[in-house]
């Protein structure tokens, strides 16, 4: 008979990919929406041409990613935490359920709203 593989491999992998894309990405997005911009050393793009960038397939591919990866992040922190911090170990499935199965969701609504998008 074989032994049952555990999921944990994967759901690490998720979590330390949306940690790295998240480390990456949020202080230069944070440094040019609420820093740079607003003190005008840098002129942001016109609304037009940022829809015709979102419009590229190659493009809502990566915000596909980064998004998918940083709900599974916070899935995977969240669980612990509730897990750990909290000593909920008793509800354990019931918290990996919620948590991934919310990072799930939360990914397939922002693929499907990242499709629709004309």
């Amino acid at each position: 008979m074989r032994a049952r593989r555990s999921r944990e491999p994967i759901l690490w992998a998720l979590f330390g990919g949306g940690g790295m894309m998240a480390a990456l990405f949020l202080p230069v997005l944070l440094g040019v929406l609420l820093v740079a911009a607003p003190m005008g050393w840098i002129e942001l793009v016109a609304f037009a041409d940022l829809q015709v960038l979102v419009r590229n397939p190659l493009v809502r591919l990566g915000l596909f990613g980064l998004v998918f990866l940083s709900f599974f992040h916070w899935a995977h922190r969240f669980r612990y935490t509730l897990y750990d911090g909290l000593q909920l170990s008793h509800l354990n499935e019931l918290i990996a359920i919620l948590t991934y199965g919310v990072a799930t969701a939360l990914s397939l609504t922002a693929g499907y709203l990242l499709w629709s998008i004309g």
